[in-house]
């Protein structure tokens, strides 16, 4: 059973589709003991970072997913989440992950947020990216990032390089949305099942 945390996210709706088209076996919960008794977790982000962690605090699932060593996957906010500290609205500190922090675009030299497709080019091999051609595109929506990193798999140019997914012994991140990024954006989330 794949736990797909909800800690009061309106937008799980459709990362929930997307699992349903691949007839995962899945359960959307707030609950810890189904988190920590699951095979695997999806933990989606939506929103700002300062309510996020809010919400994880308020439903004490911040412990939960701080200490369970299982495979996780963090998408767009999530990902973020993952990191040690968020510069949005300060300094937030976040679940301490990967060892990064998340920055915020320079709208002097593009648009924030950044949304839209973008090439992914994988530069480490990465079970995620299984099946999928390098340079596939997908769709992205956010204004902070997590910089290039030892542990970044991929990278997406958008005027900056930036990491694309990142990933760290159980812990695995992607920055773009995988149910709006066509099939390679569900092999992603597939292969995630499968192979990791």
């Amino acid at each position: 059973m794949i736990a797909l945390v909800d800690y009061g996210n309106e937008k799980i709706d459709s990362l929930a589709e997307a699992l349903n088209l691949l007839n995962a076996n899945f359960t959307i919960t707030q609950s810890e003991s189904e988190i920590i008794h699951a095979e695997k977790i999806i933990f989606p982000g939506y929103g700002d970072a300062f309510n996020a962690i809010k919400k994880l605090h308020l439903t004490n699932l911040y412990s939960v997913l701080r200490i369970c060593n299982k495979p996780m996957l963090g998408v767009c906010l999530g990902m973020q989440l993952m990191a040690d500290i968020s510069k949005e609205g300060g300094k937030i500190p976040c679940l301490g992950l990967f060892p990064v922090i998340a920055e915020k675009f320079d709208d002097k030299i593009m648009k924030v947020p950044f949304i839209g497709w973008s090439e992914v080019e994988t530069i480490k091999e990465s079970n995620l990216f299984t099946g999928i051609n390098n340079r596939e595109s997908f769709y992205f929506g956010n204004s902070y990032y997590l910089p290039e990193n030892e542990y970044t798999t991929s990278i997406a140019i958008n005027n900056i390089k930036f990491s694309a997914s990142i990933e760290k012994d159980n812990y695995y991140a992607i920055q773009f949305y995988p149910e709006k990024s066509g099939k390679s954006g569900l092999q992603v989330l597939k292969n995630f099942i499968e192979l990791c």
